[in-house]
């Protein structure tokens, strides 16, 4: 994220800074790299968006009211792209099960297109930027040499939307909207890559959270129960429950994926429910 002197945990209201933009380059190598990167600003901003979210949405369904803006709809407009290039980019026949080839076509296309695509939604007098906010965006859909996704992947988006607030494209009363409305289409996308190219989960070592593949929404989605008089976590797994309320809960639809891809592929190992039960709304 480009260097800007600003507070630290800065919210999507952050007023603009002037600022050096840079494309990203990896700096966390080992695992002593790890301290570099708690102690940096970009550390600071990344965790004060999370939290910030989170606080927006405690005890609020998905449908509940609240503001659209353009910069959301122009995001809305990006995914949707990005859905439409899966359906223009069918799998290939090939001997392996799993990581369709088709896939790096598919990635193909936003590799060319992304700065094109980050250009759309943010303000002109910033498209400096593009070049670097582009690189979260490419990074947010997984890996084409390996052909494979997990919650590293998912973070960048996050970092992409921390970076659309950083240059003012979105704003503070955006809050629901980059979640309910952003962030959940970035979700139907993401799975729906998944299912059509077969992609492996990254990194996973199959017991570290609900699922191999996202992480953010299990936070956010809790921080939606909170206060709820009638959901508990004993209800997590219950499936007349799931289906009755995925609608309204992020959450809720995670768990309903993890079930519809269990009963399509028994065989897969990598979702574990016994943790479900000991699952606590998050509070920040």
């Amino acid at each position: 994220m480009a260097e800007a002197e600003q507070q630290s945990g800065s919210t999507p209201e952050d007023e603009a800074a002037e600022v050096t933009f840079m494309e990203p380059q990896k700096e966390i190598r080992m695992v002593p790299d790890m301290g570099k990167w708690k102690r940096s600003q970009a550390y600071a901003d990344y965790m004060g968006f999370v939290l910030t979210l989170n606080e927006a949405l405690k005890g609020k369904k998905l449908g509940c009211e609240y503001k659209v803006s353009e910069t959301v709809e122009k995001l809305l407009d990006l995914l949707e792209t990005l859905d439409r290039w899966i359906n223009e980019t069918p799998p290939v026949d090939q001997p392996s099960r799993f990581g369709n080839k088709a896939y790096r076509t598919w990635y193909g296309k936003l590799d060319q297109e992304a700065e094109a695509l980050v250009s759309a939604v943010i303000p002109a007098d910033k498209c400096a930027a593009a070049a670097e906010i582009a690189t979260y965006l490419k990074e947010s859909v997984g890996n084409p040499t390996r052909i494979d996704y997990g919650t590293g992947h998912e973070a960048a988006f996050a970092a992409f939307l921390c970076c659309l607030c950083k240059v003012g494209a979105l704003k503070g009363d955006d809050r629901l909207a980059i979640v309910f409305k952003v962030f959940n289409r970035y979700l139907t996308v993401m799975r729906k890559l998944q299912r059509t190219y077969r992609m492996e989960p990254a990194g996973s070592q199959g017991v570290w959270g609900l699922d191999d593949f996202q992480f953010l929404p299990f936070i956010w989605g809790s921080s939606q129960f909170v206060d709820h008089p009638t959901l508990e976590p004993r209800h997590f797994i219950d499936e007349r429950v799931v289906n009755e309320h995925h609608h309204d809960y992020m959450f809720l639809d995670c768990i309903k994926f993890i079930n519809e891809c269990l009963e399509k592929f028994p065989v897969i190992q990598h979702f574990k429910f016994g943790s479900l039960l000991s699952i606590q709304p998050v509070t920040p």
